[in-house]
């Protein structure tokens, strides 16, 4: 009767059958990299509009109000970015 139960686990490993190991840090920092990355280049593209908005503004003085908004927004939200990409992988050092 024992004969019956095949222990698959011992039969085939994780390495043997092709699928990697991962473990949960590096998922977490992926995931976060990914996130930052995207944040930085939507950032990025808005100081690029911000700027074409400036420079066609024709001195219109609403239209130059929100360009440099924009700019300024989409700079603080860089240096926001930059200051959660560097906490979280000096805290993800810390701990592993």
């Amino acid at each position: 009767m024992e004969k019956l139960f095949i222990n698959f686990s011992a039969l085939i490993a994780a390495d043997k059958a092709g699928i990697p190991s991962v473990s949960a840090d590096d998922v977490l920092a992926n995931g976060l990299n990914l996130v930052y990355f995207l944040a930085a280049v939507i950032a990025v593209i808005v100081v690029i509009i911000g700027g074409v908005l400036f420079a066609t503004s024709a001195g219109n003085a609403a239209s130059v109000t929100k360009a440099k908004n924009m700019i300024l927004y989409a700079v603080v939200g860089l240096v926001v970015v930059l200051a959660a990409f560097a906490i979280t992988n000096f805290v993800n050092g810390r701990f592993s």
